[in-house]
């Protein structure tokens, strides 16, 4: 499979290449060089993280007690699509 690298050092990767490996305009690759000469892109599972300041952290403690808290869009979807995933390397 031929592929080209723009000016800005990018490379895109056929459909036909993401479909079959399920990748999707968020999925993440982990690129080594092996040999000194071969490429290898790798997808892996990329867990989010959260940090809190102390003032943060108070925030929350205080919306877990009183119960009426909402959480973020984008981890109450991350929880509805979680699924075990043992294919995948995990960051």
């Amino acid at each position: 499979m031929l592929i080209s690298i723009d000016k800005y050092g990018s490379i895109t990767l056929p459909v036909s290449l993401r479909r079959e490996l399920r990748l999707d305009q968020e999925s993440y690759l982990e690129l080594s060089v092996e040999d000194g000469k071969v490429i290898v892109l790798e997808p892996v599972a990329v867990q989010r993280n959260i940090r809190l300041n102390e003032k943060g952290l108070t925030k929350l403690e205080e919306a877990r007690k009183s119960g009426t808290g909402e959480l973020p869009e984008w981890l109450i979807g991350d929880m509805q699509n979680a699924e075990a995933d043992t294919k995948q390397k995990i960051c």
